[in-house]
């Protein structure tokens, strides 16, 4: 019989890719860290005597857990409860390390976090496990009560959505890739005059209603804007690449989580319109993907 000692240790060993899965399920770090406490709990239980492949078995248990938190986190948000919002908010806010999530969550990548948070439970699932961690369809079969060929069709479903499909042919979207770069690129540096260039002539802002009472009003052309831009450039640090409703567009998503999405307008190898958007309905309705290098 293996000693108590012998297995906190085997465990720590796990505890990084454990984390790293649960992570990438749940997009949450405290979440993340509940699972693998309880896949702790399970093996302390357990005594681990009869476990082959510790590591397999953690990360069998960490995803079973995950994927039923996140079908009961689909459920309530089908069917909300009064004040269940408002009293999760305080208690992530009350146990979350901002720092230590933010790090997380910018290496994943922002963007593929919020495709990721699109995703239903079993296809978040197959999708992690298989494109993101190389576990085979079999046991991933296992962990989600279907059969691999079922798993493979969910891993594949996922990828789609995951990578999404442009609605302009490749050398325009790298074309719009490099001008969206250029873009961030001079908000991030606080270069107003490289910004201009960028920037069509007649180069207008929209934006929804949950955004426009924060934008000064009468801003009209490039110059102007590009001056106002510069106060709020510091948010630019935030701000990722994405492929918005098939075009080159940027998402703003502190920790992963969707905050304001930039569509673009291009005319003749410059940005002629900029749309925010931040009503949370409108954010639910737009095609968002990752875009690849």
């Amino acid at each position: 019989m293996q000693g108590k000692d012998w297995l906190a240790e085997q465990f720590e060993g796990n505890r990084g890719h454990l984390r790293a899965v649960a992570y990438r399920m749940l997009g949450s770090l405290n979440d993340a860290d509940d699972a693998v406490q309880e896949a702790w709990l399970r093996l302390s239980r357990s005594g681990g005597e009869k476990i082959e492949n510790l590591g397999g078995w953690l990360t069998t248990v960490v995803a079973r857990v995950c994927l039923d938190a996140l079908r009961s986190r689909q459920s309530r948000r089908e069917e909300p409860l009064e004040g269940s919002e408002s009293e999760t908010a305080v208690r992530t806010a009350r146990r979350t390390d901002p720092e230590a999530e933010a790090l997380l969550a910018d290496s994943v990548g922002f963007a593929m976090l919020v495709v990721l948070d699109r995703l239903k439970p079993a296809e978040r699932v197959a999708f992690v496990l298989h494109d993101l961690f190389d576990l085979p369809f079999e046991d991933i079969a296992r962990i989600a009560g279907r059969t691999p060929e079922a798993t493979r069709q969910l891993a594949s479903r996922a990828r789609r959505r995951v990578r999404g499909v442009s609605a302009v042919p490749r050398p325009e979207l790298t074309e719009q890739r490099a001008l969206v770069d250029a873009f961030l690129a001079a908000l991030r540096a606080g270069d107003a005059e490289k910004l201009v260039t960028l920037l069509d002539p007649e180069f207008a802002v929209h934006a929804d209603a949950v955004v426009r009472p924060t934008l000064p009003e009468g801003i009209h052309g490039p110059e102007a804007w590009a001056r106002v831009a510069m106060k709020t450039a510091a948010g630019a640090r935030l701000a990722r690449v994405a492929l918005v409703d098939g075009g080159v567009g940027v998402v703003i998503a502190p920790r992963g989580k969707l905050f304001r999405v930039l569509r673009f307008t291009f005319v003749a190898g410059r940005i002629a319109a900029l749309e925010v958007l931040g009503d949370p309905e409108r954010l639910r309705q737009i095609d968002l993907a990752v875009l690849g290098e």
